[in-house]
């Protein structure tokens, strides 16, 4: 978590006079972010959420921005950005070259912690995942880029700490690259889902809530083309997770799946895949949370590599085969 560009009146007051948004009446920093920096503006014209995008070219920046004006319009919840001056969805950061910054409306709402998910949320989820992925199929193929997390790219990382001596990693290194091995082996059956626009990421800390209902999706930095199969698998491995037990909550993830299936029903493909990439994706979120949190140093209990080394373990035994029989 951490607050990555420090900006005051004077800079918060030029980004709201670049997006139209009226004189500056009070702010926060938002201390939440573990990429960007982001914060919370009161203007005369409201409430607005401003992110400055740190360490991307404006071409990401754009394309981010192109692609959740479509899924907003298609009807998904999720806040569209504002245009700024010259009709660009972002705008130059005042005084940092080569920074940009986007401006959202504000959405009410808020996340939910894990004992909080009801069946109610798990199927609200489901279908909301459904729908961006029908509004995003319909989008232009040349908009679904490349996702950075493709399996050579987590490869790569792994043989970065697979050496380690490290007693902390030992049984992760054991299990990832048995997870990895599987992957590689089941690549056919990968291939063949149905695939499109995904989110990649929708965590609970990426959805905000009033009561039952959810009031906007965010965060699409890790959109990208790829698998739905896989991009539901994400979500069941986060929504639908006991850590107290570290065990499946398999309601939630039953509730999830006929949400998502009320929308848009899984092909055969989907469901052959789905339980190679609920492993995969668990994976996944090991190998990133070891790389850039535990052997980064960076102090954040929240993204803690052995909460998904846990979901890796439990795919590996009977719950695997439990979730897979409610579809």
């Amino acid at each position: 978590m951490g607050l990555f560009t420090r900006l005051g009146d004077a800079e918060l007051g030029d980004i709201a006079a670049a997006f139209g948004l009226g004189a500056l009446r009070r702010w926060d920093a938002i201390a939440a972010g573990t990429i960007n920096s982001n914060f919370a503006l009161e203007t005369e014209r409201g409430r607005f959420f401003v992110r400055v995008n740190e360490g991307k070219a404006e071409a990401d920046v754009a394309w981010e921005a192109r692609l959740v004006e479509a899924l907003a319009a298609g009807g998904l919840p999720t806040p569209p950005p504002l245009h700024a001056a010259g009709d660009q969805p972002y705008a130059a950061m005042p005084g940092a070259a080569g920074k940009w910054v986007s401006v959202f409306p504000w959405r009410a709402g808020r996340h939910l912690a894990p004992a909080e998910v009801t069946a109610a949320h798990a199927a609200a989820l489901g279908e909301a995942l459904a729908a961006l992925h029908e509004i995003g199929a319909a989008l232009p193929p040349a908009w679904r880029r490349a996702s950075i997390y493709d399996h050579d790219h987590l490869a790569a990382r792994y043989r970065g700490f697979a050496a380690s001596a490290d007693p902390e990693l030992t049984r992760a290194i054991a299990v990832i690259g048995e997870e990895l091995a599987l992957a590689a082996a089941a690549a056919p059956v990968r291939r063949a889902t149905a695939a499109g626009i995904i989110h990649g990421d929708l965590f609970r800390d990426n959805v905000l809530w009033d009561g039952d209902h959810l009031t906007a999706i965010l965060d699409f930095e890790q959109a990208s083309g790829g698998s739905f199969a896989y991009d539901l698998a994400v979500c069941v491995n986060d929504w639908c997770w006991d850590p107290e037990r570290a065990a499946p909550r398999e309601a939630l993830a039953g509730a999830l799946l006929a949400g998502y299936q009320r929308r848009r029903p899984l092909p055969d493909a989907d469901r052959a895949a789905l339980p190679v990439e609920l492993r995969a994706a668990a994976a996944r979120f090991t190998i990133t949370r070891i790389t850039d949190v535990y052997l980064a140093r960076v102090d954040n209990p929240d993204k803690d590599f052995r909460a998904f080394l846990a979901r890796c373990e439990a795919w590996r035994g009977p719950a695997l085969g439990r979730i897979i029989a409610l579809l």
